[in-house]
């Protein structure tokens, strides 16, 4: 049976002003894959994230998500859909004015009518699956760590049992032991909770260990979309830059 696609992007253009930014690109996730999102500055690779969530609007093209047709979608339907994705952003975009159990129950109160003491306990379940210790919940962002931070955002990206998980470069920042044990985390959660992960990265060992296939945005477009060993049969010059070079030797290497 062929694999589901869970997004689907068709002709996509993306342009501010004058500048195009993406230009006729075509991509499928499929579900349960872990998809990495590569390419060189100024490619589009958050504009593109940022489009499939429907934060912005594109110029032309169509996008699919579970089915459904967010670029004409209403915002109310698009408010619906979004249940079913969490998101976690580079910086972590946590409320510094809440602590960690409020901003993983911040999704709960915005899309549910559960009872607190309900949302105490899924926080809490939350907290735990992305691998911090219970009194964690406590704290407030300005008393974590960097590696704390990104954990805490990502246990609020899974608030609501999404089917999708976006990544916008998780482990930017981390030493590379927290980001071999971020990415640890992400492959156990995609295999215990079934979820379909689309993640933007530069982390080299990042792609080497936990994706399924890499997407290579170049030249407005995507120029191929394939398991790590096909890609480094690739001649583009920037993906045999990228994947040939010393890092991409070493993370090679360590596989």
């Amino acid at each position: 049976m062929s694999p589901e696609t869970i997004i689907e992007v068709k002709n996509l253009r993306n342009a501010f002003g004058d500048h195009v930014v993406h230009d006729g690109l075509d991509l499928a996730v499929l579900r349960g894959e872990v998809l990495g999102l590569v390419g060189g500055s100024g490619t589009g690779k958050s504009v593109l994230m940022n489009t499939i969530l429907a934060l912005r609007k594109p110029q032309g093209g169509q996008i699919s998500v579970l089915g459904s047709d967010i670029t004409s979608a209403s915002s109310r339907d698009i408010v619906a859909l979004s249940k079913n994705w969490g998101v976690l952003f580079q910086n972590g975009a946590l409320f510094s004015s809440l602590s960690v159990r409020e901003n993983v129950k911040a999704p709960m109160r915005e899309h549910t009518s559960l009872s607190n003491s309900m949302m105490n306990e899924l926080a809490d379940l939350r907290i735990s699956l992305a691998g911090l210790e219970p009194q964690a919940g406590a704290l407030y962002p300005s008393e974590l760590s960097g590696g704390m931070r990104k954990r805490a955002a990502l246990a609020r990206a899974l608030a609501l049992d999404p089917q999708i998980l976006f990544l916008d470069e998780p482990t930017a920042g981390l030493d590379p032991i927290g980001a071999a044990s971020f990415d640890d985390l992400i492959l156990e959660l995609k295999n215990k909770l079934g979820l379909t992960v689309f993640m933007v990265t530069h982390d080299l060992d990042s792609l080497y260990t936990i994706c399924d296939r890499i997407a290579v945005l170049a030249e407005k477009k995507m120029e191929i979309v394939a398991p790590i060993a096909e890609l480094l049969q690739s001649a583009h010059p920037w993906v045999h830059a990228y994947f040939h070079g010393p890092r991409g030797r070493a993370a090679a290497g360590g596989k």
